[in-house]
């Protein structure tokens, strides 16, 4: 990631990230953002319980957090820097395609995932994220995230 981490971080709760972006469980994918740039940047956490209904099915002998929703936590992730502009405020920012998406390691229960998303091109409503997401240091994904904003 090209960003400059602020000083202090600017953190946000489950609660204030409901107030930027529109997800509720079992959808609510972030935990925490650790640090953020308005419009530019993010990062988060995620951190991956047994109890997540997905486990149920994605394996019960050898529960594996599927790709698809590190993608959308990712996504999420990258929705709060879109979103917390004030232009933003109260949209949607829908997904409009993934590129390059890479899974470099299974993400199991009892991780703490590390979300982190950098705006790097919009033109009106539609724009590119570099998303990574981490876990002990290793990555486990990246991806290109395209997006669009969107009324409620």
């Amino acid at each position: 990631m090209n960003y400059t981490p602020n000083d202090p971080p600017r953190t946000l709760t489950a609660a204030e990230i409901e107030t930027i972006l529109p997800h509720r469980y079992p959808f609510a994918l972030v935990d925490k953002i650790l640090d953020y740039t308005p419009g530019q940047w993010a990062r988060g956490i995620k951190c991956v319980s047994r109890d997540e209904a997905f486990f149920q099915g994605h394996f019960p002998q050898h529960p594996v957090m599927p790709g698809v929703l590190i993608l959308e936590a990712l996504a999420q992730t990258g929705a709060v820097a879109a979103l917390s502009l004030p232009e933003n405020r109260g949209k949607l920012a829908l997904f409009g395609g993934i590129k390059n998406a890479r899974f470099r390691r299974q993400v199991l229960p009892g991780d703490v995932l590390t979300l982190e998303c950098e705006l790097t091109e919009q033109h009106g409503p539609v724009g590119i994220g570099k998303a990574t997401a981490w876990v002990d240091g290793e990555r486990a994904v990246n991806a290109e995230l395209m997006f669009v904003i969107t009324d409620a």
